[in-house]
């Protein structure tokens, strides 16, 4: 087994020097440094609770190796904004009753950003498919695509991307 080497994240605009193993998921990694707004679902890809923006680019951090990432810009949904500044979809989700037990929260509002920046006037049935990644077991997922679509409404309104 290759031994654990220094690599260095940039999490949230901010960079990070981990001491990790080869085989350390950025899941892992993620959590072991204290951003546990990364949810640790089901280890394999299923359930999206675990995903990150990665470039810009919605991903499940438990699928990937930390060290695969280095020099990659990292946001989690932490790094979208909080209470005193949140961004469009955590108002949203918030505004709606989108969240029940919160769980599912960070992953679909990081799935919807990454989907919102590629498409933002999209329809229900985007919203829907834009999510068919991330699992709920408490809503039926109806006021989590009503508030993907009030968010980028506002996004829209406000002229850009936040």
């Amino acid at each position: 087994m290759p031994e654990a080497k220094v690599i260095t994240l940039k999490i949230n605009g901010q960079e990070e020097s981990l001491h990790l193993p080869a085989h350390r998921t950025l899941l892992e990694a993620l959590r072991e440094s204290g951003h546990v707004d990364v949810k640790h679902g089901c280890g394999k890809g299923d359930c999206g609770a675990c995903a990150v923006l990665i470039d810009g680019v919605a991903i499940d951090s438990c699928l990937a190796l930390a060290w695969m990432c280095e020099g990659a810009e990292i946001t989690t949904v932490s790094g979208l904004g909080n209470a005193e500044n949140p961004h469009p979809l955590q108002t949203a989700f918030k505004e709606l009753g989108a969240a029940q037990c919160g769980f599912c929260t960070p992953g679909m509002i990081i799935a919807a950003k990454g989907f919102l920046d590629e498409n933002p006037d999209p329809n229900d049935a985007e919203i829907r498919l834009s999510l068919s990644g991330n699992l709920c077991r408490c809503t039926g997922y109806v006021k989590i695509v009503e508030a993907v679509g009030q968010a980028a409404k506002a996004l829209r309104e406000e002229g850009g991307e936040k």
